[in-house]
């Protein structure tokens, strides 16, 4: 079966999708993105996930003509006409093709939306038994720039840093300000446990508003589990956590149990963790359904 994607408007076959050379996307970084996991036919938090991407676009005063009833509509049509339950989803908005002007000089070019679909990876099951270990990216993160605490096309230094993490053998990189205040990891939000309080960078450090990270702090206060968002975390709060995890959409959540030569608390999954990772286990069955059903986006299974 060929791979279908939605672009503007229309679902294509993957091999004839193409965007304009001159899209703002591809020459300036210019785009905002979201990546979500749809399990048994469902997309978990789709309206957050969308809620935040038109918030970035606005905000980053990115030019679309997207709306989120479209979006809703694209990505349950990918999933449909490539057979897929469980998937890792992505969402890209861009101005489109930038100096384009009609005969009359309008730039009258549209915005680019794609919406892609690709099979739910593998993920090792060591990661979540025996959990991970991270390194500090070798990169600051700093306070104003507007590309932080967005999902947004100037990903590069990401990429360099957990490639780099990988060559040393570590499976992320944490990400602290130019403050020296934790902020993330390269793709993933970073929590901490100590003395039985779960902790995680404001969003204001800069980090993005993960859904997952919100998910978190919402099982949190379900469990009666202590929960601080609000204060800012340093190296000392990293090395003086008995537990520590990574969340993200497609990933959830991930134990880790080694910084560079630090091992962190007792080398394993701690009980607030792995509490944690049961409960959103049994979040995702709750909202996203047994699997084998398939939710087409208009509310029915």
């Amino acid at each position: 079966m060929s791979v279908k994607v939605y672009l503007n408007g229309r679902l294509v076959p993957r091999a004839e999708a193409s965007v304009s050379a001159f899209d703002a996307g591809l020459l300036h970084g210019a785009s905002a993105f979201t990546t979500m996991l749809a399990r048994a036919g469902s997309v978990f938090r789709l309206e957050r996930h969308l809620g935040r991407l038109m918030h970035t676009v606005s905000v980053l005063d990115l030019r679309t003509d997207a709306t989120a009833d479209e979006l809703r509509q694209a990505v349950y049509d990918v999933l449909t006409a490539n057979g897929l339950c469980d998937a890792r989803v992505r969402v890209t908005l861009t101005p489109g093709p930038v100096g384009r002007m009609d005969e009359e000089g309008e730039d009258n070019a549209p915005p680019t939306k794609l919406v892609t679909a690709e099979p739910l990876p593998e993920y090792p099951r060591q990661w979540y038994d025996n959990g991970i270990a991270v390194v500090i990216a070798p990169f600051k993160q700093l306070a104003g720039d507007p590309s932080f605490g967005f999902k947004t096309g100037c990903y590069l230094p990401r990429v360099l840093a957990r490639k780099e993490a990988a060559a040393k053998g570590f499976d992320e990189a944490l990400w602290f300000t130019t403050e020296n205040l934790l902020a993330e990891a390269c793709f993933c939000n970073v929590f901490l446990v100590r003395e039985g309080e779960v902790r995680t960078p404001p969003v204001g450090t800069p980090a993005l508003p993960g859904v997952v990270r919100e998910a978190v702090i919402e099982l949190c206060d379900r469990l009666d589990l202590p929960c601080d968002a609000e204060a800012p975390l340093t190296i000392d709060d990293v090395l003086s956590a008995e537990e520590m995890f990574l969340t993200s959409s497609t990933a959830g959540i991930r134990p880790v149990v080694r910084l560079e030569r630090h091992t962190v608390g007792e080398g394993e999954p701690g009980p607030v963790t792995r509490k944690l990772m049961d409960e959103y286990e049994q979040l995702l069955r709750v909202e996203c359904g047994p699997r084998g059903t398939h939710d087409d986006g208009s509310g029915h299974t």
